[in-house]
């Protein structure tokens, strides 16, 4: 598809660096605007009704773009589940309806089948669970529910190494969140906690959160300490890595009640990475790809950008933290994205596109886009409606 080479606005490409990595301290310090530096983004945040203009538009370019609607892996379901938000919010029934076209094209099934383990196949349950909640239907829940099933009855149920990487966060815990909630079985919650401590505290020694300096999240155990590092030999903190985390966390715990024995820590520890991130926010709005080396590879990204507005403005809307604080944060961020990656007739620009590092997929640009970036946004804005007026 050709683009129109149009830039909208633009903020200052510079960035927020650590005064030394985070593996040995916490501490951090802003450096100067890049060359050209443009205007900061606004701290205050739009009207609803104007947040809402902004998620249409770019969803209704999507849907544009895309007569079919794609298949059922992780990214396009990430789109999915964004674009179901937006439905929520708005009651606008196209979006239900290209949604609904969607999940009957797999027949509500999963990648891989009822047998798989792998969270990224599991993604597309979080869709279907949204459509089954709008439209209740046994067939909706089939496949998501057998397969949880599997794995927390009778599949390995004590095998818990399963979530490796910490994308698996967002693909995995909200269905089996959602799935205890909706069933009233705690051992879909119990099951799901085994998976996430592993990923937390075990998988490649350590665990895969920084728990003591950053409070953010390694990619997987290739990037813990001693293992890759930035170019300037600093810790690879992955963002859209760590926007996965959030948007994870955020969906539990939608779905968990106050009560369950485990949201304490999935709200301790949600808040601790909205409190890290809006640390190292750039001037701009944006986070950088690495949130531990802000020249590694600067520049505008949006999907882990859009995640960490997801995770600010709900942590806000929660009582987690303190709105005064942490509704500029976001708000920095959604103008920032809105005047620099938004395209007049909606196309996203922006997104780093499918890969493990930030590395991959470069170089990320105006007209960089991708199914789950378009989602993340979505997530974002519909979040971010809730404390807007």
């Amino acid at each position: 598809m050709r683009r129109r080479h149009v830039l909208v606005g633009g903020t200052a490409l510079s960035a927020v660096a650590l005064a030394s990595p985070w593996r040995n301290a916490a501490a951090l310090a802003a450096v100067g605007p890049a060359p050209g530096g443009r205007a900061v983004p606004a701290p205050e945040l739009p009207s609803r009704d104007a947040i809402i203009r902004v998620l249409r538009r770019v969803a209704d370019h999507w849907i544009g773009a895309h007569a079919d609607p794609g298949d059922n892996g992780w990214a396009n379901a990430t789109f999915f589940s964004g674009l179901l938000a937006l439905h929520r919010l708005t009651g606008a029934a196209p979006y239900l309806a290209y949604a609904r076209r969607w999940a009957e094209k797999h027949a509500y099934g999963l990648k891989g089948g009822v047998g798989t383990r792998h969270a990224d196949n599991q993604c597309a349950g979080q869709a279907y669970l949204d459509l089954y909640e709008l439209e209740p239907e046994g067939q909706k829940l089939a496949a998501i529910e057998a397969c949880l099933r599997r794995m927390t009855l009778t599949d390995q149920p004590a095998k818990n190494d399963d979530w490796w990487w910490d994308d698996a966060l967002h693909m995995a815990m909200p269905p089996f969140a959602r799935l205890g909630a909706l069933r009233r079985d705690p051992r879909y919650w119990d099951k799901m906690f085994a998976l996430y401590r592993h990923t937390k505290t075990a998988e490649g020694g350590p665990g895969l959160y920084d728990a003591d300096a950053s409070g953010l999240w390694y990619r997987d155990k290739r990037f813990l300490p001693g293992g890759i590092v930035s170019p300037g030999g600093r810790p690879v903190l992955w963002s859209r890595g760590n926007g996965w985390v959030a948007g994870g966390h955020v969906k539990t715990l939608k779905a968990l009640p106050a009560s369950e024995r485990h949201t304490a820590e999935y709200r301790a520890t949600l808040t601790r990475l909205v409190t890290a991130v809006a640390k190292v926010q750039r001037p701009d709005g944006f986070w950088n790809v690495n949130l531990a080396d802000p020249a590694h590879l600067p520049g505008p990204e949006t999907s882990g950008t859009s995640f960490f507005v997801h995770g600010t403005a709900y942590a806000v809307a929660a009582g987690l933290v303190d709105a005064a604080t942490y509704v500029p944060v976001a708000a920095r961020a959604w103008n920032g994205m809105v005047a620099t990656a938004v395209h007049p007739d909606g196309f996203l620009g922006f997104v780093q596109k499918v890969g493990d590092r930030p590395e991959s997929s470069q170089p990320v640009t105006y007209e960089s886009t991708a199914d789950f970036g378009v989602g993340a946004f979505l997530l974002a804005g519909t979040e971010l409606a809730r404390v807007a007026r």
